[in-house]
């Protein structure tokens, strides 16, 4: 069981997962804003918030739906799942990385040798 949540937790399945939803209800709305562009406009100002396939109502109500959408992946997805990936997997203490420790040794044992 620890080695599912390791791959749940460390790896980058719940990141995929999110920009998959995203990515798809951004694309509905760039569809619908694309459909009411190039659409031949209505004669009537009220017609433009007609609830038809290619009307700016149709835009609204995708645009909307993203924010919606968007709103409720952060908040039961997002900051749940970071919540447990820092419990389960805590960042490392902040400090000088092991990689530039080790390069400075090599520094200062040429500059030792050479002087």
């Amino acid at each position: 069981m620890s080695g599912f949540k390791t791959f749940l937790l460390r790896g980058n399945l719940v990141d995929l997962a999110v920009a998959v939803i995203i990515g798809t209800a951004f694309g509905t709305v760039v569809t619908t804003f694309t459909n009411w562009l190039t659409s031949k406009m209505p004669e009537g100002a009220s017609d433009y918030f007609t609830n038809e396939e290619n009307s700016f109502g149709a835009f609204m109500n995708a645009v909307i739906a993203f924010v919606i959408l968007a709103a409720v992946v952060y908040f039961l997805v997002v900051l749940p799942y970071t919540k447990a990936k820092e419990k389960y997997f805590p960042s490392p203490a902040p400090g000088t990385p092991e990689d530039t420790v080790l390069l400075r040794e090599i520094r200062d044992a040429l500059t030792a040798r050479q002087g």
